[in-house]
């Protein structure tokens, strides 16, 4: 008796179990959803032990980031007092608040590997900081803060990026990670103004050949995804209908042992 139960239990469990099986192989996939507000990288694997060989370029990229809150800092200071915009001087505020706070995570890293860091902005960020002084109006120094704000982090963003693909440090890697997320909501905030001289910013450089890139384009490979949304040369359906048949017989081989058992 209690054998009998035991197998009808089994028999009920094997088939609720396939069903739910072949409704998750069969349900179309769902399209991914982001969240609301910026998402936030996690920083799972990313170390801080200044290992790894340090190359020009990342004692470039270190020194640019502290060049970076030398004149951001004070133009953003410059704005509580020459900007009549509340929400300039809001986002303004947040951006020196943060560079202070970027500025931290630099200097830990450049004493970490060695790096010699500038004390004040160079020439050019010097030059738009006094545009910024010379303003006769809230409206002239707002247009002069966000340009030259918005321009300045368009042009260290891509360099975040090479620096975060290609070093092999694990401190500027994490520095480089900490930085893109700071940039990206610089650009976000500065972008909120809606004074924005976009026709002002630089263009890409246009592709040498279209289409091609750093990652390997395969033909076959395209025309599957984009007809069949599967593997080059084999049909989606026929994929799904292998996997349930793989899970019907994997249940009625189970099926068959416990009727044997019992």
């Amino acid at each position: 008796m209690i054998a009998a139960r035991s197998s009808r239990r089994l028999r009920r469990s094997s088939v609720g179990v396939l069903a739910m099986a072949l409704a998750f192989v069969l349900a179309p996939a769902g399209v991914a959803r982001a969240a609301d507000g910026v998402p936030v990288p996690p920083n799972t694997g990313l170390t801080d032990d200044g290992a790894g060989t340090v190359s020009a370029a990342d004692k470039d990229f270190v020194i640019k980031v502290r060049l970076a809150g030398l004149w951001e800092i004070p133009a953003g200071n410059m704005a509580q007092e020459k900007s009549d915009d509340e929400n300039l001087r809001k986002f303004s505020k947040s951006i020196s608040e943060q560079h202070v706070i970027l500025d931290k995570f630099d200097i830990a890293v450049a004493k970490k590997l060695g790096i010699e860091l500038p004390n004040v902005p160079n020439n050019d960020q010097q030059g738009w900081l006094d545009e910024m002084a010379a303003a006769k109006t809230s409206k002239q120094f707002d247009q002069i803060y966000v340009d030259r704000l918005r321009a300045a982090h368009g042009k260290i963003f891509p360099a975040i990026g090479t620096i975060r693909a290609s070093t092999r440090n694990d401190s500027v890697r994490k520095l480089a990670q900490q930085a893109n997320q700071f940039v990206m909501t610089h650009m976000t905030l500065l972008e909120s103004s809606g004074i924005v001289d976009y026709g002002a910013l630089p263009t890409a450089a246009a592709p040498a050949v279209t289409g091609k890139g750093p990652v390997p384009v395969d033909n076959a490979m395209l025309a599957a995804a984009s007809s069949s949304g599967g593997v080059p040369g084999v049909s989606t359906s026929v994929i799904l209908l292998v996997l349930a048949g793989a899970l019907v017989a994997g249940v009625v081989t189970t099926m068959r042992i416990f009727r044997r058992g019992s």
